[in-house]
């Protein structure tokens, strides 16, 4: 089964996260299928800039509890997308929950539909957002990212838009898009390459200085007792037993 689909329009690539069985969720298959595509196009001469969007009513649930990706090997997708010399943007009509919100961050432009929700859910099942912090740090306000972490509050496309997590939001997301495809098109291949290399050094710092402890405390949280609770609790749909 193919979790991601691929299709081409004038240079610009376009892979939809499609396992609507988990709502997007980033298990290890579809991590490893993402990291594939974004290679491939990374190589092809005609991709301009690649669209990633999704299938459904959620562009991504966060982690698979049932089939997790191991912690580095999202660490190596999230930086592979900071990394690619094409400029990646997210194109959301959905849901964004948790390690969904990495894939986001790690764009280098993000666009949504104003029906779409966000929230960083991870500490109402015993985790933290670790590595996914990679690219939202040096990219989000950070007074806003404290209340949403520590709260795991829902927030709407306005506020996304206005802390940094979303580039721009709007009733018609392919509206508010297409200004950036247009002008990525009439940009020249070497300069898109080279201007995305300046945009994303504090970026890239931050994997080079906390990639190793981010993901080792992953690794922590998601073995603890607490998030074998929490995660259970999640999937039997009733609150763990912190919940006051």
């Amino acid at each position: 089964m193919t979790l991601i689909g691929r299709a081409r329009a004038r240079g610009v690539e376009t892979l939809t996260l499609d396992s609507p069985h988990n709502r997007n969720a980033l298990s290890s298959a579809l991590v490893g299928e993402l990291a594939d595509a974004l290679d491939n196009c990374g190589k092809d001469d005609d991709v301009r800039a690649v669209v990633l969007t999704h299938t459904g009513t959620t562009f991504s649930a966060g982690a698979d509890l049932r089939d997790p990706p191991r912690p580095e090997a999202l660490v190596a997708l999230l930086r592979q997308i900071v990394e690619t010399n094409r400029p990646v943007l997210a194109r959301v009509t959905g849901h964004v929950r948790a390690g969904g919100l990495g894939l986001l961050a790690a764009c280098d432009m993000a666009f949504a539909s104003t029906a779409s929700t966000f929230a960083f859910t991870e500490v109402h099942i015993g985790v933290a957002p670790a590595v996914i912090s990679l690219p939202l740090l040096p990219r989000t306000d950070p007074r806003a990212l404290a209340r949403y972490y520590l709260t795991g509050e829902r927030l709407d496309a306005t506020e996304a838009t206005r802390i940094g997590l979303l580039t721009a939001a709007g009733d018609d997301v392919d509206t508010v898009l297409a200004p950036a495809l247009d002008g990525l098109r009439r940009a020249a291949p070497q300069a898109l390459a080279e201007t995305k290399r300046l945009l994303t050094v504090r970026v890239l710092e931050a994997f080079d200085r906390d990639a190793a402890d981010l993901t080792a405390l992953s690794a922590r949280l998601f073995a603890s007792a607490q998030a074998r609770e929490g995660m259970t609790a999640f999937l039997e749909r009733r609150d763990p037993p912190w919940a006051l």
